[in-house]
């Protein structure tokens, strides 16, 4: 296309006026400005458009033909940012959110009742990965990570924060009874992570000063796996608050260790790609979620 949005704006406010310096106060430019954006139209299109008097502007066949293209690509343009904005308004089409399982399960199912009622038109594609997901490759407009991150491309907006705990059932706990120095946990059953190594750094410290990694007895991929496995009285599990905070409200989950275990939290991101444009939905669904979290969403 050799003509821009601005110089048809401009020869169509020129018209619409009936002469430069109207037409120029119109769009806001200076009156040689306007006419050198009408020289410079007509010179792409080798055509005139306007005969112009000492008196009056005159429209040519040309110009005419051309004025109602122009008004029909402007009225076009208008159409569609006014379309947008009405999708920032009421955001619609499809959100694919990816998100660990327990978070998805604790933090996302639970906040999508109230979502659905401000935002009925976004379709929402719910994927729940335990490793380190592509956004790009899997078509991921947001991905709620846990943990440090180390992903530059990624643009980050903090949800929260959580705090790892060390947890056992009532019932486990009156079989093994509760450990009380880090040393006895070699004898208890310990529920841990065969991926990572690192999620089996448990927030405590051992007699030289250094964190405490456990060998699992009983190992998975996956932090709900191993909270059922906790609730059903199986062992001791290092767990974040936000999967387990109802837990241990309700008296399922106990805490261990209280005055020795280290204040360790998870910082928790909701991410999405630096060079990819923000779709009002992406902003309309991480808003929701930060703010009915509210503050310190996570804490028990």
């Amino acid at each position: 296309m050799k003509t821009t949005l601005d110089e048809m704006q401009a020869f169509v406010a020129v018209v619409d006026q009936g002469s430069i310096t109207a037409g120029a106060e119109e769009v806001g430019l200076t009156v040689s400005a306007t006419s050198r954006t009408l020289g410079r139209l007509e010179e792409k299109l080798q055509t005139t458009l306007l005969r112009r008097t000492t008196r009056r502007l005159e429209l040519t066949e040309e110009g005419a033909v051309f004025l109602e293209n122009a008004r029909a690509i402007l009225a076009s343009v208008d159409a569609a940012e006014e379309q947008l904005a009405a999708r920032r308004m009421h955001p619609v089409g499809r959100l694919r959110v990816d998100a660990a399982t327990p978070f998805m399960l604790h933090v996302i199912v639970p906040l999508l009742a109230g979502f659905y009622a401000r935002y009925p038109q976004v379709e929402l594609e719910l994927n729940s990965n335990e490793g380190f997901t592509d956004l790009l490759e899997k078509r991921t407009d947001v991905a709620f990570r846990i943990g440090a991150l180390k992903d530059s491309t990624l643009h980050a907006r903090p949800v929260g924060s959580s705090r790892l705990r060390l947890l056992a059932s009532p019932a486990y706990l009156q079989r093994h009874g509760a450990p009380t120095t880090p040393a006895e946990l070699a004898g208890h059953v310990l529920l841990g992570f065969n991926q990572p190594d690192s999620l089996n750094d448990w927030p405590l410290r051992n007699d030289d000063g250094t964190t405490l990694r456990i060998k699992p007895t009983i190992a998975s991929s996956s932090g709900e796996t191993l909270r059922q496995i906790a609730l059903a009285g199986l062992g001791i599990v290092c767990l974040s608050d936000f999967m387990t905070r109802h837990d241990q409200k309700d008296g399922q989950l106990l805490p261990l260790f209280a005055g020795q275990a280290l204040d360790v939290r998870q910082p928790i991101n909701a991410v999405y790609y630096r060079n990819t444009a923000l779709a009002s939905r992406i902003t309309c669904f991480v808003d929701h979620v930060i703010d009915a979290l509210g503050k310190d969403p996570f804490d028990v």
